[in-house]
């Protein structure tokens, strides 16, 4: 079974902060707060979760799902 970037920074768009993060394996995750600013990010429309929009790295689902050739959803 391949392995996948698991460590994802993560770009406000409001303040331009970036964050390191760690993605969870086995879910989307919908909000993050940045640590800069405090606003609360939210996926942009399209996308399954908030590494897929603001992250340096898109979520293990969507790699996970590139890798195999499949559709690049994970939720939804």
């Amino acid at each position: 079974m391949p392995e996948y970037e698991l460590l994802s920074e993560i770009r406000c768009p409001e303040c331009g902060h970036r964050h390191t993060e760690e993605m969870p394996t086995d879910a989307c995750q919908f909000y993050y707060e940045c640590t800069g600013c405090g606003t609360l990010l939210r996926p942009k429309a399209g996308d399954c979760c908030v590494f897929c929009s603001y992250g340096s790295v898109p979520c293990p689902p969507i790699q996970q799902a590139r890798a195999e050739g499949g559709d690049s959803s994970c939720c939804g």
